[in-house]
């Protein structure tokens, strides 16, 4: 396509930009299945505002009748030759729209001038309707979304043609200002760690990217999601380098067991990642809606589309301000990553060296079918276990599997496992806990006598049990009620010495009086602390872990109150 056809198809796509109505969308079949649209018959609407007029009943509605009335003869003919007229037309419209999907198709297959020559060819067939106003609307609608269509697929095969891979737009706004200042100082750490990493995985992504025919840029995606950690998990339980969940992972191929979990496997996460991408990018074109949907799901995305009533504006930056805060905040913030790595001096970064030359790529594969441990492998093999950790981060245990097992080594290596592979040790699965001995409890009956407002529920909650297992073993029907000075029994499982004591009156505060006096006669770590400032009978309580009233018997202090300079006693 030659740059004069580009500037004619520019001229009118913005000549009927304005033209697209939600009235002139719900004329047409196509679009009603497209957007969900549904409207009404000529019988409803001629039932319109008419006050118990039903589409049923059309005929029966005084306008409908009026109508009627007034017919000629002759007017009978004339309109079934402009119904007919009109339903040429309408066919017209369908096949022109079939020809839009075909077109579709051929573009995501790769079939550039396939794709052009349809959309030439339903432009052409539209231009033959003529007449009918509904028809003309309908005409502006297909007009715009060929336009739209044409103007998008020699951009794509432009970019691509002069070899830049560059389908993303490099957009600079207050937003996307906003995340390069946050990371030129709060996050910068972040950021200049996750490039560092970058090298480990990047060459690898770049390729998967460039062989699936995407845009290079999105292979700084990892940075965004994960800051280029592979086993980075969300507070979602989204896991790895793309941040799946585990339903998604499922999907994308992305299998998980008591053994592995391949959301941590890097070129299997990145495969699905770009599967992924395709998938949106085939359902709504705009890089940068996709970028959204991949964070918030394509779900979210679409509802929000439907409730603009616009159907053609659905570029992220018409969406965003309607999407969850962290989605946009998120296209906003991969865009500031690329113009920081784009010109890392602009923006004061120095981002130092990524790890590209200690990358563990390449790698060599041995297969094993027995429990090992990582660090027993590179101990035998005399290699770094870190080294194995990241080709094989996809073992959730740091060993292989108890079957057959792809193990990932260096690739100078391999020949060195195998001949040292019988001596490494067998891992043997933990054997699990014995599970807890229950001792069962003593069931005690006490004694106890009815207080002034006493009720079975306090009573029972004072020794631990129930109000039903009073009312059994004192046989008591639902509506008795206590005397004062009534004898009960209480079956009790939780009564101890304290509780009795307590149960007894002035018992339990002898006993507990007796043993702070025996704790502090027996005590010899009692030294001086001279009072600071500040310092208060709590907070030294809290510091030398004893409690507020110990500390006032053992300094025989009557008030609450101390005076900075003060000697007192206090247990070290």
């Amino acid at each position: 396509m030659n740059s004069e056809k580009l500037l004619l198809w520019i001229a009118v796509l913005f000549s009927f930009l304005f033209l697209n109505t939600h009235e002139a969308l719900a004329e047409n079949s196509y679009f009603q299945k497209l957007f969900g649209i549904q409207t009404p018959s000529a019988a409803e609407a001629a039932c319109q505002g008419k006050p118990g007029c039903t589409a049923g009943k059309a005929a029966d509605c005084p306008d409908v009748k009026a109508v009627k009335s007034a017919s000629r003869p002759g007017d009978e003919d004339d309109a079934e030759d402009a119904e007919d007229e009109k339903d040429s037309e309408q066919d017209i419209m369908e096949t022109s729209l079939s020809l839009l999907e075909d077109s579709q198709e051929l573009w995501v297959k790769g079939d550039v001038e396939g794709a052009i020559r349809l959309l030439d060819q339903a432009y052409e067939l539209m231009l033959k309707t003529d007449g009918d106003p509904d028809i003309a609307r309908q005409k502006d609608d297909l007009r715009l979304l060929i336009s739209k269509r044409i103007l998008t697929i020699y951009t794509s095969q432009q970019t691509k043609t002069n070899g830049k891979y560059s389908e993303i737009p490099l957009i600079m706004n207050a937003d996307v200002e906003k995340e390069i200042r946050l990371f030129q100082t709060v996050e910068r750490d972040f950021f200049i760690s996750s490039y560092q990493r970058s090298g480990l995985y990047r060459p690898m992504i770049v390729a998967e990217l460039k062989k699936a025919g995407l845009p290079e840029e999105l292979s700084w995606l990892p940075l965004v999601e994960s800051g280029f950690k592979i086993c980075a998990l969300s507070r979602a339980r989204a896991l790895g380098l793309w941040q799946f969940i585990p339903s998604t992972g499922y999907k994308y191929g992305m299998n998980r067991d008591e053994w592995i979990d391949e959301r941590m496997d890097s070129e299997k996460s990145t495969v699905g990642a770009i599967g992924y991408l395709k998938e949106l990018h085939q359902m709504f074109g705009d890089w940068l809606t996709v970028l959204a949907a991949y964070n918030c799901g394509e779900g979210r995305v679409l509802k929000v589309i439907a409730g603009q009533h616009i159907n053609y504006l659905d570029r992220f930056w018409d969406l965003y301000r309607r999407l969850p805060y962290e989605t946009a905040r998120y296209v906003p913030r991969f865009l500031a990553t690329l113009h920081i790595i784009r010109n890392p001096k602009k923006y004061g970064m120095n981002l130092g060296q990524t790890l590209e030359n200690d990358s563990p790529f390449p790698y060599s594969v041995v297969k094993t079918s027995r429990s090992m441990r990582l660090s027993d492998i590179a101990a035998k093999m005399e290699i770094s276990e870190d080294a194995l950790n990241v080709l094989n981060a996809e073992l959730r245990l740091r060993v292989t599997p108890d079957r057959d097992y792809n193990l990932k080594v260096p690739a100078d290596s391999s020949v060195k496992l195998l001949a040292v592979m019988d001596e490494i040790p067998q891992w043997e699965k933990p054997a699990p806990p014995p599970p807890p001995k229950i001792v069962p409890k003593k069931s005690v009956l006490v004694k106890h006598k009815v207080k002034k407002g006493q009720t079975l529920s306090s009573i029972a909650q004072k020794y631990g049990t129930t109000i039903n297992a009073i009312r059994e073993a004192n046989r008591l029907s639902k509506r008795a009620v206590l005397k004062y000075g009534q004898i009960l029994t209480i079956p009790s499982d939780d009564v101890s010495p304290v509780k009795m004591a307590k149960g007894k009156g002035k018992k339990s505060g002898n006993i507990s009086k007796a043993k702070g006096k025996k704790k502090f006669a027996q005590d010899k770590n009692v030294r001086r602390y001279k009072v600071k400032r500040g310092d208060t009978l709590v907070s030294l309580a809290k510091r030398f872990d004893v409690s507020v009233q110990d500390l006032k018997k053992m300094n025989n202090l009557s008030g609450s109150s101390l005076k900075a300079g003060e000697t007192i006693k206090v247990i070290q």
